[in-house]
């Protein structure tokens, strides 16, 4: 499927909060800065690559969008429907046509249900089948992800994390989504698995028109689906663009630490550059650029004025003072 220039998702100066109480009345001292100020779409067709160390928001983004996590401000519109301001039957028509595939497929398959269950217990809860539907549904749902009939009867405990993922990839799409959150689906997988899973996700994008929004800390893994890359750090976008220009021409200092860690990445092949401390805390996050204390060629204006994703060439945007 092409993809086209209509986004599906456009999320708008999103700051997703968490409070930071204290004492016996539980006051509120501070706000840990998960998300803070995010921009980003995503169009019908598109898989937009979502990468950066841990603890930089990705994950609590994903959870905005789906309202899991409550938006301290912002806005979110999915089909021109804004997510954050929708009543609970909307939101609960809008939740069929976004899903979320998690990281561990261990635990986010009830260990208690069978496969044909998982599979259809969506579709019935929503009254899509009915219940005499069941097994031709998850019989058709497992040769989507190329999985044996003998698994309908089977625990989730009986499989390998690799076939695991294909029944959370199935139950996702059961759903017939117009876009599917992968939330670093593939980290927990084996090299070779994780290069048959992010095949199978293609072709299922193809199959069934899908959108994604793909999130990783690796951006080997992202650079192979994704057709544009956002780039996260400390809550912020700090480099956008398609992801070709992100892996051969990266333009943030963050960015290119991060291809350096790829082998044989563009034009970063054999240099490596290793960066110093950690993601800062988002309770108390650097004033000015919030890399610049990892930044290897920060300048004084970068511990003071706080950077701008702006445009620095064709559809390519970045937050830098010395690009």
């Amino acid at each position: 499927m092409e993809t086209s220039n209509k986004p599906i998702l456009n999320i708008n100066n999103l700051k997703t909060y968490f409070p930071i109480k204290r004492g016996i009345l539980s006051k509120t001292v501070g706000y840990i800065r998960a998300v803070d100020g995010v921009s980003l779409s995503i169009n019908q067709g598109e898989t937009l690559g979502l990468v950066g160390e841990s603890g930089c928001g990705k994950t609590t983004l994903a959870r905005t969008i789906v309202k899991l996590d409550p938006a301290k401000s912002g806005s979110i519109l999915f089909e021109e429907n804004d997510i954050l301001k929708i009543d609970e039957n909307t939101l609960r028509s809008l939740r069929e046509k976004i899903q979320i595939i998690f990281q561990d497929p261990f635990s986010s398959l009830n260990p208690r249900m069978t496969v044909i269950d998982i599979l259809t217990e969506g579709l019935i809860e929503h009254g899509i089948i009915h219940l005499r539907q069941k097994k031709e549904k998850a019989l058709a749902l497992l040769n989507d992800v190329a999985m044996d009939a003998n698994a309908l009867h089977r625990y989730p405990h009986e499989f390998s994390g690799g076939q695991r993922q294909r029944i959370s990839i199935a139950r996702a799409i059961s759903m017939k989504p117009k876009l599917i959150i992968c939330d670093e689906a593939v980290s927990a997988l084996d090299v070779s698995i994780q290069a048959q899973i992010i095949n199978l996700l293609t072709d299922l994008k193809n199959e069934y028109g899908l959108s994604y929004l793909f999130i990783s800390h690796d951006l080997g893994a992202v650079s192979n689906i994704a057709d544009r890359t956002a780039v996260m750090y400390s809550g912020q976008i700090v480099e956008y663009a398609p992801t070709a220009n992100i892996i051969n021409e990266p333009l943030h200092p963050y960015t290119k630490a991060l291809i350096s860690a790829i082998p044989h990445a563009g034009e970063n092949k054999g240099q490596r550059t290793i960066l110093k401390g950690d993601v800062p805390s988002p309770s108390n996050p650097p004033s000015g650029c919030r890399f610049n204390p990892r930044c290897p060629i920060a300048v004084q204006k970068c511990t003071t004025d706080t950077p701008r994703l702006e445009k620095k060439g064709e559809n390519h945007f970045a937050a830098c003072h010395l690009v």
